[in-house]
């Protein structure tokens, strides 16, 4: 059996960001982790300081690689005939996990430019708001604040010359569980085998939310206050399942 484990603390700090996971966008005023977090004070750029965008407080990340003790010459059916190996031995499992703590996400200072005309910027935290995953058992939408029309109204537009709170909340973190089996026949003739795989990601069917698809605008035009803070979308993958047969000469 061969498997690797490690689990890193971290915190990490900046002005701005650019996270593989926001995407690049030109689309429409918002700039919530859009290219980066954008300096809307460039006179002030320290003001931004915050924690990066990809920052994640803890993470584990576990793999492993392990030959199922069955078989000739196994622990178990040590002595089985060529037609019960060919059944039970051989066989190979092996799987990767991660998970991460959430990441972090701002609120939209809306169709509001307290500084730089060509960046809306962030709007301003007044209270710190109560956050999770919450159900509306209605619609059936997930929301990260628990009461939406309340937590809009903790956050307020920057006074002229503010930037406002970046990345002051946090969403979902990342998880997935994915695992393999496997099994390989050597075949008659010499140099040549077959191999079997099944392979399932997200074997768990985890759900893990995108904190960068909530509607989180103040004040919003476009949507009501029911709707802010309900994600858009994920970070995971619904489970999907895979099979091989391999020849190889």
């Amino acid at each position: 059996m061969q498997f690797d484990f490690n689990y890193t603390y971290s915190k990490s700090i900046d002005i701005t960001s650019s996270a593989a996971r926001v995407g690049y966008s030109l689309v429409g005023y918002q700039n919530i982790g859009l290219l980066g977090s954008k300096l809307s004070n460039a006179f002030f750029p320290n003001r931004n300081r915050a924690v990066s965008d990809y920052d994640l407080t803890h993470q584990i990340n576990a793999n492993w690689i392990a030959n199922l003790p069955f078989g000739r010459g196994q622990r178990f059916a040590g002595n089985a005939n060529g037609f019960v190996n060919a059944l039970i031995g051989g066989w190979q499992v092996s799987g990767l996990a991660r998970w991460t703590t959430g990441l972090p996400v701002s609120v939209d200072n809306g169709p509001n430019w307290p500084t730089d005309w060509q960046y809306t910027g962030l709007a301003q935290m007044l209270v710190h708001p109560k956050t999770g995953r919450f159900k509306d058992p209605a619609t059936g939408a997930v929301n990260l604040f628990a009461d939406p029309a309340t937590a809009q109204g903790e956050f307020t537009t920057p006074y002229p010359g503010g930037t406002g709170s970046r990345n002051v909340l946090r969403g979902d973190g990342y998880a997935s569980w994915d695992m393999g089996l496997a099994k390989r026949w050597n075949l008659p003739k010499e140099g040549t085998t077959l191999q079997f795989r099944w392979e399932i990601f997200n074997v768990a069917n985890l759900t893990r939310f995108n904190a960068q698809t909530i509607g989180a605008t103040i004040p919003s035009l476009a949507e009501s206050p029911v709707n802010f803070g309900t994600y858009g979308g994920l970070l995971t993958e619904p489970r999907v399942m895979q099979f091989a047969l391999r020849f190889e000469f």
